[in-house]
């Protein structure tokens, strides 16, 4: 075992020996100051500044190309995690395939159950909704409730907002074909896919939800989202125009308009500040 090497204490000054009026050691005065010495800032050149624009440029390019896009929440369904007028920051290499550019360069992860993910679907070009159901499990949602392979989910992300009743997606997958939004194909599908009142999820497929469960048409109305749909997971929210909910009869305080004073209402009513910057989970 190494032992530490210990460092002797010596004196930063060499004594001196002691006479009568005279102290142990000479004081030394502090040389003056050179009168050409002065603090200079550095303006860059041209050039320089070009190149730091340039290499500025290059990296914002990168992240947007590989790394982050950004999104406009355009409904409800997300309420109250993601709201109307909502602009995210999403991450477009979490879910990409381990050798697009390496683990070792940026983190990937395998799709969990919880997820809000961003996926190309043929009717929009992009949708996001959250996962609850993996490859191989069996879902059954009762009143309105999910429960994977005989367990009830803790979702305290899901909001049940005033609706009509609906026997389809309150309870699924439901035995009698009751909703004309039901995609035809998907009711075959659901058919075929059920064991014992519950739905088998298959291999390579994903079953999402909208937190916004009484008024989203999610996985319930047309079917799984293949693996290779899904392109992203939303990150943060990096600004909130203020918008209208149409779903939501009691708005959160962060969605009124003010009305103490006209500027400050019209500063208020614009975007939602207390949003800003905040995590997507």
């Amino acid at each position: 075992m190494t032992t530490p090497t210990q460092i002797a204490a010596e004196p930063a000054v060499a004594p001196v020996a002691e006479s009568p009026g005279r102290p142990a050691v000479e004081p030394v005065p502090a040389p003056p100051p050179h009168p050409h010495h002065h603090h200079h800032l550095h303006v860059p050149t041209l050039p320089e500044a070009l190149a730091s624009v340039l290499r500025t440029v290059v990296i914002a390019l990168f992240l947007l190309a590989f790394v982050l896009q950004p999104y406009l929440i355009p409904s409800e369904s997300m309420e109250h995690t993601l709201l109307v007028g909502d602009f995210v920051l999403v991450n477009k290499q979490i879910f990409a395939p381990a050798g697009h550019l390496g683990r070792w360069l940026l983190p990937y992860r395998d799709i969990e159950r919880g997820d809000i993910v961003v996926f190309h679907h043929p009717e929009h070009p992009y949708l996001v909704k959250r996962v609850v159901g993996l490859p191989g499990d069996r879902l059954r949602i009762e009143n309105g409730r999910v429960a994977v392979n005989g367990i009830p989910l803790d979702e305290p992300y899901a909001a049940f907002e005033p609706a009509a009743p609906n026997p389809f997606a309150d309870d699924f997958p439901a035995d009698v074909y009751s909703d004309p939004r039901v995609h035809l194909d998907w009711w075959r599908q659901i058919r075929s896919l059920t064991q014992d009142g519950e739905l088998i999820v298959p291999p390579g497929e994903y079953f999402v939800l909208g937190d916004n469960r009484n008024h989203s048409e999610d996985s319930r109305f047309w079917g799984f989202v293949p693996r290779q749909a899904i392109v992203a997971r939303p990150l943060v929210i990096y600004f909130s125009l203020k918008r209208p909910s149409t779903t939501d009869v009691q708005q959160a305080a962060d969605d009124r308009l003010g009305n103490d004073g006209e500027i400050s209402a019209r500063l208020k009513g614009f975007a939602r500040w207390k949003r800003i910057f905040q995590v997507v989970h």
